[in-house]
């Protein structure tokens, strides 16, 4: 194996290791300060991260607003009260060693305002802003504002190009490396285009080779790749370690530090991590954000596909094949669907699922009344949690705050599920975690096949960076 040397980022030497950031109340203070003393680079989520009273308890994110922008507006308060919280926690472990990163979605809501707000809050405890899950054209503008350095998430060379010539090239000198997330092997959301297949993996090194090639067209020979997805032993990716091709390169690891004592995930999802098989994580295509998404297979995920697979199309007046009459909805409306779909439809009623709910796209998914129940309670409470969500058809930019869709049943309520899933204690948590969302690396099978977890053993951060130092 060879050596693992320090590497250049952010102007400082630090080891080539980067603690990926996880969504809502995953990637804390707690984690990600520990990891940044261990010599790499932290990164705190500030995504609606969790905020403290005085006594040290977990403030509870509850909407008041009676209208979706109130409730906007109160989610981007909670979102940089605890972002401030968490910087300062990691910033306090750390003790100045390694760097401290925060990550942020750019399709959150109001993320430009929740950057700020905790940029401000935290004057000269953030080194650097990562973000992705979009394209985030402006980051290097707000990063330039508060002289801090930047690291775009992409997941082809192109995507790299578009953002450095639209904006990146005017503080080029802030950019402190480029992640690079394998668009099919990361956990949470992916950026795969609509021309690649979910089903058919590339081998990420030829994309790599792109990137950089595109970089160095700009002058970037020696600012990082930071590969994100897929990365679990050294040794498997030694052919990347001093390859003058890639120029310099670090990796990222966002799967691995959810099995550690400081991760602040419930002690079920733990465990649940411990007994997955090959297979058991995987693409999706539910999330409200439009984006495939990689989690555990559930019965949360199962339910999902469940619900599309009940689904028929409809016309309002009879054409074609669409000619047989359908009573939809407690007003027994009327819309046209194939003979063969009505037959569908009305087994799927007979098992129980009889409440045909409109998409969007002009069909019916069908859904036991409970889950309408659920649905409807769930859009109705819509906090603006996305820039955009398919979901609930909030949109953040007015005058009307939709996006002009019908609210899409087929999906679910992304800030809800994944705050019942971060904070799932008790005598029912694994019943919550099932039901749940549960995002997760592609590659999380392998902690039941590493030997490093064997006997249940869950190391601390620093085990786990002075172990992945080892190649092995």
């Amino acid at each position: 194996m060879k050596a693992i040397n320090t590497i250049r980022m952010g102007g400082v030497d630090i080891l080539p290791l980067v603690e990926g950031g996880k969504g809502v109340s995953i990637s804390t203070g707690a984690s990600s300060g520990h990891w940044a003393a261990a010599g790499g680079a932290g990164t705190v989520s500030i995504v609606n991260a969790d905020s403290y009273d005085a006594d040290g308890n977990i403030v509870p994110q509850i909407y008041r607003g009676r209208t979706r922008l109130e409730k906007h507006e109160e989610l981007i308060d909670y979102a940089i009260r605890g972002g401030i919280d968490q910087v300062r926690i990691a910033h306090e472990i750390a003790g100045g060693r390694g760097r401290i990163h925060a990550n942020i979605l750019w399709e959150m809501g109001g993320a430009e305002r929740v950057i700020r707000g905790v940029l401000e809050g935290t004057k000269g405890l953030i080194n650097g802003l990562t973000c992705g899950a979009g394209m985030p054209y402006r980051l290097s503008d707000i990063a330039a504002e508060h002289g801090v350095h930047y690291y775009p998430i992409v997941s082809s060379a192109r995507a790299f190009n578009a953002l450095w010539r639209r904006s990146y090239h005017k503080s080029g000198e802030l950019l402190g490396g480029v992640v690079y997330e394998d668009p099919w092997r990361a956990g949470g959301h992916n950026g795969l285009s609509n021309t690649e297949n979910p089903l058919s993996p590339e081998d990420p090194l030829p994309r790599v080779l792109a990137l950089r090639k595109q970089m160095r067209a700009f002058g970037l020979d020696d600012t990082p790749i930071i590969m994100a997805g897929g990365v679990w032993w050294l040794e498997e990716w030694e052919d990347w370690i001093d390859n003058p091709e890639l120029g310099p390169v670090a990796f990222q690891f966002g799967t691995r530090p959810l099995l550690t004592r400081e991760s602040p995930i419930p002690d079920v999802w733990k465990r649940r991590l411990m007994t997955l098989k090959k297979g058991d994580v995987f693409l999706n295509r539910f999330s409200p954000t439009g984006f495939y998404s990689s989690a555990v297979n559930n019965a949360f995920l199962r339910e999902l596909r469940a619900r599309s697979e009940r689904q028929i199309a409809f016309v309002v007046e009879p054409v074609g094949e669409h000619a047989t009459p359908f009573s939809v909805g407690a007003r027994g409306r009327v819309v046209y669907v194939t003979a063969a779909d009505s037959e569908r439809a009305l087994l799927w009623q007979r098992e129980g699922y009889t409440e045909g709910l409109r998409t969007p796209d002009n069909t019916l998914v069908f859904v036991t009344p409970e889950k309408a129940r659920e649905i409807l309670a769930d859009q109705a409470g819509c906090m603006g949690c996305l820039s955009e969500c398919r979901f609930s058809n909030w949109s953040q930019r007015g005058p009307s705050y939709t996006n002009g869709h019908k609210a899409d049943p087929r999906s679910y309520c992304i800030q809800k599920t994944l705050q019942t899933v971060a904070h799932a204690h008790g005598p029912d948590a694994g019943d919550v975690m099932e039901h749940n969302l549960m995002f997760g690396g592609t590659n999380a099978w392998r902690f039941a096949t590493d030997p490093y977890y064997a006997n249940g053993f869950v190391p601390t951060v620093g085990q786990l960076v002075e172990r992945i130092m080892t190649g092995r």
